[in-house]
């Protein structure tokens, strides 16, 4: 008599129908994908999932936004809508780790997706998401009976271990509540170092020297974002250190192998299983070739590999780099809440492709230098970007390379912000800002990859292989997991590298095009009432500075001899003068103006009128003329706001409703005495005066315009709506390419005659 044939598995839509389960972290990149999964593929499965109000938008708004997404498409419209989903299939509970609600009742399974992924997050941040938060979660789960706990974790819980890691606890003796208690109680300890006086005055001192022109409050403003940038790095530094000293590569490592201790306590009385995924990419197949959200581990290497931006990795050639799909990592995880395990026997799931398909550094690299051989990043007029051809010579020869980077560029950027003031060099600065961004990229994610990249790792996956095999024969490719099947060729050109290149190059598309439509400014408002635009005069307007100025009204009263020595004396000054403008701004035009002394205000203001008035005009810009008059058209309000003195802006004086200038001090005879009137507006103090004035003048500064060169007119600038960096110096270019603030080139025409002497900081 024939043995009959074994019965076929159920199909896992059969197994879960009915099943109502939780599933956290939704809204992430996994999370998403699972939701798509059940809602596409399990028909009469339900799901709730835990989702926290995000500023004005509500829980259940989120998740709505999340079901239109064109992911969900197909199974909203199967199912009658998003409001039909929502009140059949999907039902929202607002909460989030920090504060879980109490679960619903009918629940049979719990998948936790939730967690912070970030490789080097602060440690208090680290623990109270990936343990504390288990901690919360479980404790709700706990008050249910029978409930099935899977755990996305991750296979890198096992460490800075080598050779086969196996499907089961991770060996290790650290006190979970003792770690806990610690981190969540360093930050407190941070703060307080942070504010002892050997750091803050460190920190002060580097922000005076930045910013002390601008102003002592910005200066303050400065140390104390400094202050708090410092907390954020001791924060990561201590958590790094601290997972390196117990055997993990890093925070998010460590925190996430002590939240599986947290699981396992709860198995002990209730069924658990935890699944530990290699490095999550984009989908293979499902929902579509190619889809991911964000940027995960590996895109940021890719992007900058093909903008020429990586000229290497500490990686040896034939070490496995082990990378898994997003949605092998989804069907994995279905298949898991098919069997719930016994109470007291957790079942761990390796989802990885190293043991079985390992993929090499060396074979990434052919992969990804020949695809971008093909399909090149282009910049600009200068055509496809020159790809770094990889030598792997180590990671000792990787980091002396960038420290020596570093050195150099730290010793150009020293010159150049010392530099005078010129289309070189700003060219030069910006140069260089793109050279730091790509050394900060470089440190960041070679110290971040350094570990990952030496890992002599492989993860045994015998129980995730079983589980496959167990399945359906139909759901052994509905809902494929083996990372056999996966052709990494394939994979790497076709799916995943056009995937996550796709938007970078969109972005370059829209950026060539506004760039090949930009005709120079945008239109100024019309809105008339309210509206003022405020201009600075020296290096905005006109091509001077305040010791020019005063050599073009001095040397009128000479003859040429004395012409000569006059400028040979100042010369003779000018570097003091120079090292008192980088001190503080109103003492270095205190100094200047000092040499008005025995002066006639009016024979000063009649020389001006007379002789200088054609000399300043000529070297006005026209496009700040122009600027000038297209704010007059539109009815706005235009002031001129300078340190120079009265005299010099009366030539400009048809240009402007109002000229706030410094006002040289006289004796009752007219005679100008050396001193001012008042302090010369500079840096915060022009920021003050307009806050005065826009007050008792009904100006709405939140709709007006500011243009002004320097950074010490900072303060300034961020006090309008509309700033406008006009020549900026280097650091004010910086602020402004920063904060995206419209920055634009004035030219003055050549003068007829040039005082030849180095041009100082403008007004």
């Amino acid at each position: 008599m024939a043995t009959p044939a074994p019965a076929q598995p159920q199909r896992l839509s059969e197994s879960l129908a009915g099943r109502r389960l939780l599933l956290t972290g939704a809204t992430g990149f996994v999370g998403e994908a699972l939701l798509h999964r059940i809602l596409d593929a399990l028909p009469r499965t339900h799901v709730s999932v835990l989702v926290r109000p995000k500023g004005a938008t509500s829980a259940a708004d989120r998740v709505r936004e999340l079901l239109a997404k064109p992911i969900f498409t197909e199974a909203v419209e199967r199912g009658g809508g998003i409001d039909a989903v929502l009140a059949e299939r999907v039902r929202v509970l607002v909460g989030d780790l920090d504060n879980v609600p109490a679960l619903p009742s009918d629940l049979d399974s719990v998948v936790h997706c939730a967690g912070d992924v970030s490789f080097d997050p602060p440690v208090d941040v680290a623990f109270a998401t990936n343990v504390v938060g288990v901690q919360r979660l479980l404790e709700r789960v706990s008050a249910l009976e029978g409930v099935h706990y899977v755990h996305i974790s991750t296979a890198f819980v096992a460490g800075r271990r080598r050779g086969a890691i196996l499907e089961r606890s991770v060996e290790h003796s650290v006190d979970v509540a003792a770690e806990t208690a610690w981190a969540l109680a360093e930050r407190v300890s941070v703060e307080a170092a942070s504010r002892n006086p050997d750091v803050l005055g460190e920190l002060r001192r580097k922000a005076e020297r930045d910013h002390r022109r601008a102003g002592l409050l910005t200066a303050a403003s400065a140390t104390e974002e400094r202050r708090r940038e410092w907390v954020n790095q001791r924060l990561v530094a201590i958590g790094s250190e601290r997972a390196r000293s117990l055997g993990w590569t890093d925070c998010y490592t460590f925190t996430k192998a002590l939240g599986e201790r947290v699981v396992e306590e709860y198995a002990a009385q209730a069924p658990a299983s935890i699944v530990r995924p290699s490095i999550i990419e984009s989908a293979l197949q499902i929902p579509h070739p190619g889809w991911i959200e964000g940027f995960k581990m590996a895109e940021p290497l890719i992007l900058a590999y093909g903008r020429g931006e990586l000229p290497e990795f500490p990686a040896a050639p034939e070490m496995v780099v082990d990378i898994v799909p997003v949605d092998h990592v989804v069907a994995a995880t279905v298949a898991v809440l098919r069997d719930p395990p016994p109470a007291g026997h957790p079942r761990y799931f390796h989802v990885a492709s190293g043991s079985r398909n390992p993929l090499t550094f060396h074979r990434l690299y052919d992969q990804v230098r020949g695809y971008f051989a093909a399909h090149p990043f282009h910049v600009g007029d200068r055509g496809a970007v020159a790809l770094p051809e990889w030598r792997f010579p180590g990671a000792q020869a990787v980091e002396r390379l960038l420290v020596a980077s570093e050195h150099a560029h730290r010793a150009a950027d020293y010159v150049v912000t010392r530099a005078p003031r010129g289309r070189r060099t700003l060219a030069m600065a910006r140069s260089l800002d793109q050279q730091r961004r790509r050394l900060e990229f470089l440190r960041r994610y070679i110290e971040l990859y350094r570990e990952y990249a030496q890992a002599e790792l492989r993860f045994v996956d015998d129980a995730t292989y079983a589980l496959s095999a167990s399945l359906h024969p139909g759901d052994r490719e509905a809902f494929c997991f083996d990372t056999a099947v996966i052709d990494w060729a394939h994979y790497l050109s076709e799916v995943h590298c056009p995937a996550v290149t796709e938007p970078l190059r969109r972005y370059d598309e829209v950026r060539a095009q506004r760039r090949a439509s930009r005709t120079g400014m945008p239109p100024v408002s019309q809105e008339r009432d309210g509206v003022v635009a405020i201009f600075d005069m020296d290096g905005t307007l006109l091509s001077s500075n305040v010791i020019e100025t005063y050599l073009w009204m001095r040397l009128q009263d000479l003859d040429p001899a004395g012409r000569v020595g006059e400028v040979v004396r100042m010369a003779g000054r000018l570097p003091s003068l120079l090292r008192a403008e980088r001190h503080e701004r109103s003492g270095f035009l205190r100094a200047v103006y000092r040499e008005y002394a025995g002066a006639e205000l009016a024979a000063l203001e009649a020389m001006v009128d007379a002789v200088l008035a054609a000399h300043v005009l000529t070297r006005l810009s026209p496009e700040a003329v122009r600027r000038v008059r297209e704010h007059r058209s539109a009815g706005h309000r235009t002031v001129l706001v300078t340190g120079a003195v009265r005299p010099l802006t009366r030539p400009l004086a048809p240009l402007f409703d109002h000229i706030e200038a410094a006002e040289l001090a006289t004796d009752d005879r007219g005679v100008c005495t050396g001193h001012l009137l008042a302090a010369p507006l500079v840096g915060e103090s022009r920021a003050a005066w307009l806050h005065h004035w826009a007050s008792s003048a009904g100006v709405d500064l939140s709709r007006s315009y500011a243009y002004a060169d320097s950074h010490s007119d900072l303060p300034l600038l961020t006090a309008v709506g509309n700033p406008v960096a006009v020549s900026p110096d280097v650091t004010l270019q910086r602020v402004a390419k920063q904060r995206r603030w419209t920055i634009v080139t004035w030219s003055s025409p050549p003068a007829a005659s040039r005082t030849l002497l180095p041009v100082g900081a403008s007004s």
